[in-house]
């Protein structure tokens, strides 16, 4: 992948990408372990993928492989093998997603360079590496990390198919895709019809031609993700563990239903709702831009869909084979075609979902101000720029003052400075210079704000299931209270490694954790509980992924998720669990918070019946555990 290795390059363009590669790494690597265990569902099973080989192929929420997480292991794999590579640790769990966002930031430059001038693509690396959300996802576990950088090496792959006319790059993008999909199923194949319709359009062979390769790429999204679909699908259910999120154990199931049209439905069996349809959050054309939704992505959006089409209407003339057009287009239509999918979708949705806008937001952004600059000679061009400013540091105003108390200094220099730049640029008579000068202070303006919150994402410790950036941010709810979820469980804190002793992230008593959050266990009961551990195939069970991965964690032994992440899979049932219990082969059992909603298996329900009406209950650190290896009299 070429940087700058070109014959325009100018003597200062290397040095200024090693420039954006150190912004680069100080926002995705500096303090990375203050999130501990971030997301302690995907780090159990980051933990079980270190140690055993089955569980590391699978994606098993645990050694013992009684269940998998709700998602493919793509991103599993490459935290699993720095865990063996450094040790245990949060740091080396969240190590492949920051070097993933450097490595996403030198795409989005790569995506920019090969038609636009460096200063252009300098803009657009440095506007993703500072946007929120990316800041917030490329220090965290969750999968987004590595979905973004795949779909972004695919955009550049099909650029490439675009200027030369070659299958080869056509294919490499379909196998991004596909791998793609290996990490986040259905939502990978959301920039299918944009790559498409782009190659189809603008590459430089005959019709018949194109066609011909983008069926060879179809057949390579089909292979570089059907492969370990295949192997899951054909292997025997006694000989792999339940597949998590799925009410019959099927990755399919769980590819086209709880994690794939019942996202768009909203009717997600087995989801953490209650009763068919629940919307998480308002659907609309404005949803990106509402609640906390808005400071995650949106500081330039308006802007940047303003860009897009000027972008267009200034190519107008261009041959169909323009690759600059293409550009304009490939990452001007991600932005739009995702970013709608996400404004009406009606099942399960996160406000960090938005990562997947930031590269194409970014490019986009960073081409039209190009373009702009490039024409601010004219006096029409000139005023659009002064609306772009007035309009976009007017909605940072606005997102600002949905941040409360956070520098309130910040709204007003952002308005103030982008509403004079845009006076300058407006007086016919003020020279070049002061007008370049005054467009100049205006762009850095509109991105104070994103860069402050992004200076507070990176020392603000996030955790649990749902995060956002930005000053208050680090709840592991977010707000959200769920049905079925006792209101006190939002609150309850995780005991994150390297936490000072005052820090609100060590609390002193232990909590059972909730259907977001770990259970906290302090070093005294992690030791009760691990003793005699090397007995038992799982040295407890507990209702819910994330209950169960505080002790695992804690502990370093296998601990069974009753019912998966939201305790409704049928894994195990009542009758499987009673066996395992006669065998000997689970120690404790862990009362949970977490109860089975929206359809699903009531096992868990069941189990839970079970145990407390054969076992007699002991509480330990002061949480309630069953001993179920004495039943009672």
């Amino acid at each position: 992948m070429s940087l700058t290795a070109r014959a325009d390059a100018s003597r200062w363009e290397r040095p200024a990408l090693l420039g954006l590669i150190g912004v680069a790494a100080i926002i995705f690597l500096v303090d990375l372990g203050v999130d501990g265990w971030a997301n302690p569902f995907y780090s159990a099973a980051v933990q079980a993928g270190s140690t055993n080989l089955e569980s590391f192929f699978f994606g098993s929420s645990d050694a013992a492989n009684s269940i998998t997480v709700d998602k493919p292991p793509a991103s599993l794999w490459l935290m699993a093998i720095s865990v063996r590579l450094f040790g245990l640790s949060p740091f080396a769990i969240l190590l492949p997603d920051a070097l993933m966002g450097i490595a996403t930031t030198l795409v989005i430059y790569a995506i920019v360079r090969r038609r636009f001038p460096a200063q252009v693509a300098l803009l657009a690396g440095f506007t993703f590496a500072v946007t929120p959300v990316a800041a917030l996802m490329f220090r965290y576990n969750n999968p987004d990390a590595l979905l973004v950088l795949l779909l972004t090496l695919g955009t550049y792959f099909v650029l490439r198919g675009v200027e030369a006319g070659r299958i080869r790059w056509v294919i490499w993008a379909g196998v991004m895709v596909g791998f793609a999909f290996l990490t986040k199923q259905l939502q990978a194949f959301l920039v299918l019809p944009v790559f498409a319709a782009v190659y189809l359009y603008a590459a430089p062979i005959a019709l018949r031609k194109r066609f011909g390769h983008l069926f060879a790429a179809l057949g390579a999204v089909l292979v570089s993700a059907g492969w370990w679909v295949a192997i899951v699908e054909l292997t025997p259910a006694s000989g792999r563990p339940y597949i998590g999120g799925s009410q019959t154990n099927d990755f399919l199931e769980l590819t086209f239903g709880y994690n794939g049209l019942g996202r768009l439905t909203g009717h997600e069996v087995g989801s953490v709702t209650h009763g068919g349809v629940m919307h998480w959050g308002y659907t609309g054309i404005d949803r990106l831009f509402s609640g906390d939704i808005g400071a995650q992505i949106t500081w330039l959006m308006f802007a940047a869909l303003v860009m897009i089409a000027l972008s267009l209407w200034f190519m107008r003339r261009l041959p169909r084979t323009s690759a600059t057009r293409a550009t304009v287009l490939l990452l001007g239509g991600t932005l739009i075609v995702t970013a709608l999918a996400f404004s009406f979708m009606a099942g399960i949705f996160h406000a960090y979902y938005t990562v997947a806008l930031a590269p194409s937001l970014a490019g986009s952004f960073a081409i039209g101000v190009g373009m702009l600059w490039h024409r601010r000679s004219i006096a029409w061009v000139r005023a659009v720029m002064a609306v772009i400013l007035v309009g976009s540091a007017a909605w940072a105003f606005e997102l600002l003052l949905r941040s409360g108390s956070w520098e309130p200094w910040v709204r007003w220099v952002v308005l103030g400075v982008a509403t004079a730049a845009a006076v300058v640029l407006l007086v016919p008579r003020s020279g070049r210079r002061i007008r370049s000068v005054a467009a100049s202070v205006g762009l850095a303006s509109l991105l104070l704000a994103p860069v402050g919150f992004t200076a507070v994402t990176m020392v603000t410790a996030h955790r649990g299931a749902i995060v956002t950036a930005g000053p208050g941010g680090a709840m592991t709810s977010n707000g959200v209270t769920l049905p079925g979820t006792p209101a006190s469980a939002t609150a309850v804190t995780v005991m994150q490694p390297g936490s000072p002793p005052n820090s609100p992230l060590r609390p002193t008593a232990a909590a059972a954790g909730n259907l977001l959050d770990a259970a906290h266990i302090g070093p005294s009961l992690a030791a009760t509980l691990a003793t005699g551990a090397d007995k038992y195939t799982w040295m407890a069970a507990a209702t819910g992924s994330n209950v169960a991965a505080g002790f695992q964690l804690a502990t370093g032994y296998p601990v069974m998720p009753i019912g998966g992440f939201n305790g409704s899979d049928p894994s195990p049932t009542l009758a499987q669990f009673e066996k395992y219990v006669r065998a000997g082969e689970i120690h404790w059992y862990v009362v949970s918070p977490v109860n089975h909603s929206n359809g699903g298996s009531s096992s868990s329900a069941q189990i839970s019946d079970w145990v407390t009406a054969t076992y007699t209950p002991i509480t330990m650190g002061g949480i309630r555990f069953y001993d179920l290896t004495a039943p009672l009299a």
